[in-house]
């Protein structure tokens, strides 16, 4: 066995015996004869130990070089800028590379950009060589070398279309097809050069599951433009983290527009019955009761908004607030509904409460109320997700529950406790919420919501004209609140 063997056989690394005998002979020519083959092939090792990765997702920012493997996805267009102080355009090609634990976008700069349009192809396996950068859609390798290697295998599908469930951090040049769950409006925000940008969300789902999209410029208007219901496809979108949640992001490269394809989303919803303080659930069944929205005055003196509906399935329910843009959404008694990524926590009388923020997904199945529009699915997609809802809810044929009738659904509502119907006439020792706007400040405050008032004796400190909530127990016709907000 010759050095440079044993050398190789005590070397863990995924390269070739023939191209480890090629790269010590360059060492072995490079050093200028200072160097045999032994000590040079200790040298090629040592580097090619230091730089060979385990995987895509042993990668991150910081690591001098890295080698590995990888099976090419897709491959973007040559795009040309502008270099300070040189007469010569620069080119990159940002190709997607993945393997078994990852997928990576690589930047081919310049000389490498052409040569990777020419002679690269989707599902080629490559070794590549390369800088790791943080980039703007997560980690990214600026490429130094790549060689095609055909004997590797990299057990990755190349798909024209992702899925929802095949969605991975870092993906880009992400194709994928789904249902509009829920729609955001446009927001605008500083740029630290001074510009103006915007961004807007949407909610995805398909047969695998869903996923918000953020849009961003030139694409932020289209959340506006798209109803619920609507099938669109995502073009050229990539994948990042948001506080621990995969998300898929359109800048002006990308696209959304809108298909005829049918789509089929199911929500997979946790019984109301199993539901515990301080989760993020989904959760799905029919509307009970819905009050009207109400606005009130935060702390920095903005105006937010807030509505309130009882939502039930067959094993229990639970009063949802919806706040801020959710509270607009046209929604009644009789509608089915699925939300998503609703928080749950201590509400009214030690009961359990549904908080359905900016991160939730509110997504009308089937409108049975008179006029709500709610931007549910009126196509043929809503018969199969509410064939799934009911199948949730377990409605046996003949069962007289609101999740069947919209009619008891109806009654049921009129006999909720839900603090926003209270008697206007409470009795002594019963425990009240009442909504109202402050006509007095003094002591007691004095509410009134339009049709009736009520004293309340509290602590806090509140503004005339302002509208706030009051819970507590009634004392002689006054209401002695333990919670002003």
């Amino acid at each position: 066995m010759s050095d440079i063997e044993g050398v190789y056989e005590d070397l863990e690394a995924d390269v070739s015996l023939e191209k480890f005998r090629e790269a010590v002979e360059a060492k072995v020519e490079q050093m200028g004869g200072l160097a045999d083959e032994e000590t040079a092939a200790m040298l090629v090792a040592h580097e090619i130990g230091e730089s060979e990765v385990g995987g895509i997702a042993d990668i991150e920012p910081g690591m001098e070089d890295v080698k590995f493997i990888a099976k090419v996805t897709s491959i973007g267009e040559v795009r040309t800028f502008e270099r300070d102080g040189e007469d010569e355009d620069g080119r990159v090609v940002n190709v997607e590379v993945a393997d078994e634990t990852g997928s990576v976008r690589a930047a081919f700069w310049d000389q490498h950009a052409e040569a990777a349009i020419e002679e690269l192809e989707e599902g080629q396996v490559l070794r590549v060589k390369g800088r790791p950068k943080e980039g703007f859609s997560g980690v990214e390798i600026s490429v130094d070398d790549v060689q095609p290697d055909p004997d590797a295998e990299v057990d990755v599908q190349v798909a024209d279309t992702h899925t929802v469930e095949a969605l991975s951090l870092g993906l880009s040049n992400v194709n994928l097809v789904g249902l509009v769950l829920d729609t955001d409006s446009v927001r605008t925000f500083d740029r630290d050069d001074g510009s103006e940008g915007k961004v807007s969300n949407l909610v995805l789902g398909d047969s695998t599951g869903r996923v918000r999209v953020t849009l961003w410029d030139e694409q932020a208007d289209t959340a506006t433009a798209i109803d619920p219901g609507t099938t669109v496809e995502v073009i050229d979108g990539y994948v990042k983290d948001r506080d621990g949640t995969l998300e898929l992001h359109v800048g002006n490269r990308g696209a959304v527009e809108e298909v005829d394809e049918e789509v089929e989303y199911v929500p997979e919803s946790t019984p109301i019955e199993d539901l515990e303080i301080d989760q993020m659930v989904d959760i799905a069944g029919v509307v009970r009761s819905a009050d009207p929205k109400r606005t009130f005055d935060r702390d920095d003196g903005s105006e937010g908004q807030v509505r309130n509906i009882r939502v039930q399935d067959a094993t229990g329910d639970i009063r949802v607030a919806m706040w801020g843009e959710k509270a607009d959404i046209d929604i009644g008694p009789g509608d089915e509904v699925a939300l998503g990524d609703v928080e749950i926590q201590d509400g009214w009388q030690d009961d359990l409460e549904a908080s359905a923020g900016w991160q939730s997904t509110i997504t009308v199945l089937e409108s049975d109320s008179a006029g709500s529009g709610g931007g549910g699915n009126e196509s043929g997609d809503s018969s199969d997700a509410n064939a799934g809802l009911s199948a949730f809810a377990g409605g046996d044929d003949g069962d007289d529950d609101a999740a069947d009738d919209p009619e008891a659904a109806d009654t049921d509502a009129d006999d909720s406790s839900d603090a926003a119907t209270e008697s206007d006439d409470p009795t002594d020792g019963e425990e009240l919420e009442f909504t109202g706007v402050v006509v007095q400040a003094g002591d007691p405050v004095v509410l009134d919501d339009g049709e009736s008032t009520m004293s309340v004796s509290t602590d806090v400190d509140v503004g005339l004209g302002e509208e706030v909530t009051a819970r507590g127990v009634v004392r002689d016709g006054r209401l002695e609140a333990n919670d002003v907000f």
